[in-house]
């Protein structure tokens, strides 16, 4: 392997990935109406909470009128599977607004399984640990 086969150094590395995310800063301005968790635009947030919360209605008045059809029983299914679907629809436009989702196990990146904001400072480390005993 000749010298000039090396790779590239850290430094190098390092200098483009600033670039790279400079570039990509830059990027994510352009087009955003509000700009939604996620690096979302406006738009896109809009059409995610409206989807969001027709789906969650129309699977409870589906499941609603398909128990009614089947059971015989008039509106009452109905309406209870109506109530349900809103308060899913609720739930889940909470949890996009809150962040929730974004991240694995429904926890906002940054936090600890505890849920609260992970600390650089060694006491809290040291209370984290006495926590897990």
């Amino acid at each position: 392997m000749g010298k000039d086969d090396r790779p590239p150094s850290l430094d190098e590395l390092g200098e483009r990935l600033r670039v790279a995310r400079e570039h990509q800063a830059a990027g994510r301005g352009k087009g955003d109406l509000t700009g939604g968790p996620g690096g979302m635009s406006g738009l896109g947030w809009a059409f995610r909470i409206g989807v969001e919360m027709v789906s969650a209605l129309a699977v409870g008045v589906g499941i609603g009128l398909l128990l009614d059809w089947w059971l015989g029983t008039g509106p009452w299914f109905l309406v209870v599977f109506f109530l349900l679907g809103a308060g899913a629809a609720i739930l889940n436009v909470f949890r996009a607004a809150m962040g929730y989702g974004l991240a694995v196990g429904y926890r906002k990146p940054g936090e600890d399984a505890a849920g609260k904001a992970k600390n650089s400072d060694a006491g809290a480390q040291t209370k984290g640990r006495q926590g897990e005993r």
